[in-house]
């Protein structure tokens, strides 16, 4: 296996401008709600180019350019992503997201960030849409980029997308991530949020205090990775915090884990009180659960660890009424989380799903949100309902939130129709074609725009959403490749369907 450090991987990797592209994302931190220095910068790009350019009321940045020579009868079309990227590293990792650059390495193919998310979702698409924009000699009808803002944190940008602001006639998503496929559909998405101030109380004398860790994980997308069976931090720990009130009434003082609702939690503590007499069995107990958990997961997170270590109980220290703690646990174990239905429609996609994603639990204030995904909103909404009555049976406050529409697949789309035939010319084969259990922007954008025909494409891009992210450097060529061709197509065949 070679690797290479972040400033050589640039100078050698194909096509040169996208790439240029995607070095400059990488150098600009740009994690969601901070994407105002990116957008800065491009602008002044844009404007060194005598490309247009627009800041929208909600802070999206939208970039035009004529159309090439004799094809300004063509409708117009617009390549669409976003500027934000999910944010997370691994324990230990030293990183700064809204300060340092994203360091990244080739190996093998790929280009990958070791110890952090890349930012390929959804920073190649913002880099080939930013070379096609500066694409010498390409033919393309009037051409519109759109570049929305806390896409990944909210869908904000799209959301606040007011009515008329786009040209265009055709969109090209540039946020999926398998290259081969088409996708013509994704999952519509809820928040479940539930909220509780819980009741505190002294820790007894004779007590002593204990960090518990599960970390190890793989984490992933939580639209994209629920299916395959990987373990979530915050349920194991729930698990654990358990199992050690067997040595003992255990006092839970705090909890934390998972970072982003769309991310699969990784890492997980919690601090809590135990007897004296019991401190002594602690780490036989974890021991017992990490075997355990193990052989559980064996074919899917190998690197499941749980550690506990003696930590100092402040003489004041406060935590939960056992009952109450109780309460929460059996929430937290029992909530649902994971795929809940295969799509009937579409082999091997996910129909419907939850991903408990963000706990915490400190001074006596609890905080959880789990994301709910559906392709069909009926069911999303059956489930995200089902889940607050569930928190409420438990005795915790609940509602849902954030709410977006999926995007209905449409199988007769005439820029379905041409990108089938361009992308059989290129790769002489059909492209499949797909949805997709993840919240794309376009059903956002549908309700604003109705008359767009969209569809989506992507290089294949492994483990967004957690360290590790990696792009294969070979399929980003290929969209390159693709999208100027379609591009090309579509301006000197736009007579050919209506």
């Amino acid at each position: 296996m070679t690797g290479t450090d972040t400033a050589a991987a640039w100078a050698d990797l194909q096509p040169r401008s996208v790439w240029a592209h995607f070095a400059t994302l990488c150098s600009i931190p740009r994690p969601s709600y901070r994407e105002a220095v990116l957008r800065d910068y491009l602008q002044a790009w844009a404007a060194e180019r005598g490309i247009a350019s627009e800041v929208d009321a909600v802070g999206n940045l939208i970039l035009r350019r004529a159309a090439s020579p004799g094809c300004a009868a063509a409708p117009g079309v617009i390549l669409q992503a976003h500027l934000d990227m999910v944010c997370q590293a691994n324990a230990g990792t030293e990183h700064d997201f809204e300060r340092d650059a994203i360091r990244a390495v080739v190996r093998d193919g790929w280009l990958v960030a070791e110890q952090t998310t890349l930012g390929a979702d959804n920073g190649i698409g913002v880099a080939l849409a930013l070379a096609a924009l500066e694409e010498p000699g390409l033919s393309h009808p009037p051409l519109e980029v759109l570049l929305t803002v806390n896409e990944e944190s909210g869908m904000d940008g799209a959301r606040g997308l007011a009515p008329g602001t786009l040209r265009g006639q055709r969109l090209i998503n540039l946020d999926t991530e398998e290259w081969g496929h088409f996708y013509l559909g994704c999952a519509g998405g809820i928040d479940v949020e539930v909220r509780h101030s819980v009741a505190l109380s002294a820790v007894p004398p004779g007590h002593v205090a204990v960090r518990l860790e599960v970390a190890g994980l793989r984490g992933g997308h939580s639209g994209i990775d629920i299916h395959l069976g990987r373990g979530n931090a915050i349920q194991l720990l729930a698990e654990a915090v358990q199992e050690l009130s067997g040595l003992g009434e255990v006092r839970l003082i705090a909890m934390q884990g998972g970072t982003a609702r769309n991310a699969i939690p990784r890492e997980a503590v919690a601090v809590c009180a135990l007897p004296v007499a019991a401190a002594g069995r602690v780490q036989e107990c974890v021991s017992r659960i990490a075997a355990d958990w193990q052989q559980r997961y064996a074919a899917h997170e190998a690197g499941v660890s749980l550690r506990s270590q003696p930590v100092e109980l402040a003489a004041d220290a406060l935590a939960l009424e056992p009952h109450q703690a109780d309460r929460l646990l059996a929430f937290l174990r029992s909530v649902v989380n994971g795929r809940v239905r295969s799509s009937e429609d579409f082999p091997g996609v996910t129909d419907t799903s939850s991903n408990l994603g963000v706990l915490a639990l400190d001074r006596g204030q609890l905080a959880v949100t789990c994301k709910v995904r559906s392709l069909h909103g009926a069911r999303a909404h059956a489930l995200a309902d089902a889940m607050v009555a569930h928190a409420q049976a438990h005795g915790l406050s609940a509602w849902t939130d954030g709410e977006y529409p999926g995007w209905t697949p449409n199988p007769a789309s005439p820029l379905l129709a041409l990108c089938q035939q361009v992308y059989a010319a290129e790769c002489g084969q059909m492209a499949s074609l797909q949805v997709i259990h993840a919240g794309l922007e376009c059903g956002l954008l549908a309700a604003s725009h109705p008359h767009l025909d969209m569809i989506s494409f992507g290089p294949d891009i492994r483990g967004a959403h957690a360290p590790g992210e990696r792009v294969e450097i070979g399929s980003v060529a290929k969209c390159w490749s693709l999208l100027k061709a379609i591009l090309s197509a579509l301006a000197v065949r736009h007579g050919e369907f209506k």
